[in-house]
């Protein structure tokens, strides 16, 4: 795992900074710090910026970590019952700027209107109610490891993922792309657009009735977006599982929500390989409180393992980003040039 530990003398120059910028934005949400946000990350001590630049181009690993960033337990206060239990400033703001600030050393941080209410930045905690669900938001069924938002030709190049909160260890699965010995028979048909990608469970469910005013106008933005994505699912495209050069393929495949029975029997043999050795070589990482994950969503497959909520205010709650290279190639899903939602 390719992984950097902050030194004592990084942090103190770090929560310098984090405090100049809460003086201005008291929101990552906030449209002037998502703006600003990979001229701020420029003051991150040089050790950092060096690693997430090495990350980005170098391509070391599916995964890194950077870890050492000091949480306070009582300062965050409890985990939330609900993502969207959003009231007044955050009170993980620091938290939540400095993680933006490193996932804009690698690209552009974007949400999506069809998932968690179109904010950027997502919780990921037990909900009630949630327990079963493959969602991020369950807890008692395994999350399925996947390439996040796999249906989506604009899907983002890394995900990044902030611990807040571990109590129990739940550990997050992974795979690299670095970790499989393929077939290249197999390699060959994997590279062919035979295969079909429907949307998951977290771009199918309501979205909150004011998220047209969102958009920034009642132009049907939303409902647009909506239909899409049902168009997606009901309608999918076939597309190929792996792309870029055969002897180190980048990933694209969501097995729970992949059309097994639409396959021909050499498609069908060939992802049965992948998936079998992917499974062969899944680890755990257990990120603890402070650590921030990056997973190269071309190069590496993620999930997470089951656990038992308490819901008591303290469970598992870690902050997610999408992070895009390239966020221009969106442009006709967005309703401007400087939205980092796509409709």
């Amino acid at each position: 795992m390719y992984r950097l530990e902050l030194s004592g003398k990084e942090i103190g120059p770090i929560q310098s900074l984090l405090n100049k910028i809460v003086e201005q934005h008291h929101s990552v949400e906030d449209p002037g710090f998502l703006r600003n946000a990979s001229i701020y990350a420029h003051e991150l001590p040089s050790s950092l910026r060096v690693f997430l630049n090495d990350f980005r181009l170098l391509e070391p690993s599916g995964a890194c970590i950077i870890s050492g960033y000091p949480i306070d337990n009582v300062k965050i206060g409890r985990t939330p019952e609900h993502w969207n239990m959003k009231a007044g400033d955050s009170p993980a703001l620091h938290e939540e700027i400095f993680f933006v600030l490193c996932g804009s050393l690698l690209g552009e941080v974007f949400g999506w209107s069809t998932q968690q209410d179109g904010y950027v930045l997502h919780d990921v905690l037990p909900i009630k109610g949630h327990e079963n669900k493959q969602i991020s938001s369950g807890s008692e069924q395994k999350i399925w490891w996947h390439t996040e938002d796999a249906f989506h030709p604009y899907k983002g190049d890394y995900i990044g993922l902030m611990c807040l909160r571990n109590p129990d260890r739940v550990a997050t699965t992974f795979a690299s792309v670095d970790m499989l010995k393929l077939d290249p028979k197999h390699v060959k048909v994997l590279f062919e657009p035979r295969y079909i990608i429907r949307p998951d469970e977290s771009h199918l469910g309501k979205a909150r009735p004011d998220a047209q005013s969102y958009a920034g106008s009642a132009n049907g933005l939303l409902k647009a977006a909506q239909q899409r994505i049902q168009e997606m699912n009901s309608n999918p495209e076939r597309v190929p599982v792996m792309f870029g050069d055969p002897k180190s393929p980048y990933l694209c495949l969501d097995p729970y929500f992949m059309d097994f029975s639409e396959l021909d029997p050499e498609a069908k043999c060939a992802l049965e390989a992948l998936i079998k050795t992917i499974d062969a070589n899944l680890t755990d990482i257990v990120l603890q409180p402070g650590d921030c994950c990056f997973i190269d969503n071309y190069r590496a497959v993620h999930g997470r393992n089951p656990f038992k909520a308490r819901f008591d205010g303290y469970d598992r709650w870690l902050k997610r980003l999408n992070i895009t290279k390239d966020l221009r190639k969106s442009r006709s899903f967005r309703p401007s040039s400087v939205s980092r939602v796509l409709f």
